[in-house]
């Protein structure tokens, strides 16, 4: 009687799906396409739709801190501050709850940091590893994002040091408003904060800042 063969389906692990929507390719070249980063910095409703369908559960389970076993290797633990940062950004746009993942994402990212986590991913992956620093409404953590950006730039090959340099640019302009201000003016109405006078002169002259 011949043996019964069995069929052995490898599964994709719901991490790296996340990267595979992030970064598509990306993760194994230098910088992705422009097509990838458009949806990064210039998303549709579309791409918030699609975010929501596919992530909104794993966001929530990650705003729960019911995904603790993503935070081991340095791919999972991307994968998680991309749910915390990001993917909030895109499901609750313009609303407070955008910001839900915020604290737990910047702590993922120090610690990260501390242990050299980051450096261990692909340059475009560094980037977005230390993103929840750029977010933080804290003079150092905002400190440590600039620093840490300009040390990327500082090995990225000329391939994309471009766009690495677009990375340091908005570090340094988070962290100015962060000295300025205390806080992102352009994050008050979501929050259901009251602007200052400065605030709202500056807000009136910049507009969108994102969020």
């Amino acid at each position: 009687m011949k043996p019964l063969e069995v069929t052995v389906f490898e599964l994709t692990p719901p991490w790296q799906d996340v990267l595979n929507y992030w970064f598509e390719d990306g993760l194994s070249q230098e910088w992705p396409q422009a097509s990838v980063t458009r949806k990064w910095f210039r998303a549709s409703a579309g791409d918030d739709a699609e975010i929501e369908h596919r992530f909104g559960v794993y966001v929530e389970a990650a705003i729960q801190q019911e995904l603790v076993d993503w935070e081991r290797q340095p791919q999972s633990r991307l994968a998680l501050i991309l749910l915390l940062d990001q993917f909030t950004r895109h499901i609750y746009r313009g609303q407070s709850q955008a910001f839900a993942g915020d604290h737990r994402a910047a702590t993922l990212a120090v610690e990260g940091v501390s242990r050299q986590m980051h450096s261990k991913l692909p340059l475009c992956g560094q980037v977005f590893f230390l993103m929840p620093l750029m977010h933080a409404e804290d003079e150092d953590l905002q400190d440590l994002c600039l620093n840490s950006m300009t040390a990327l730039l500082e090995r990225a090959p000329d391939s994309c040091r471009k766009s690495v340099q677009s990375s340091v640019d908005a570090a340094r302009q988070h962290r100015e408003l962060i000295r300025r201000f205390g806080r992102f003016p352009h994050r008050n109405a979501a929050l259901g904060r009251e602007s200052t006078a400065e605030e709202l002169a500056y807000l009136e002259k910049t507009g969108s800042f994102g969020q």
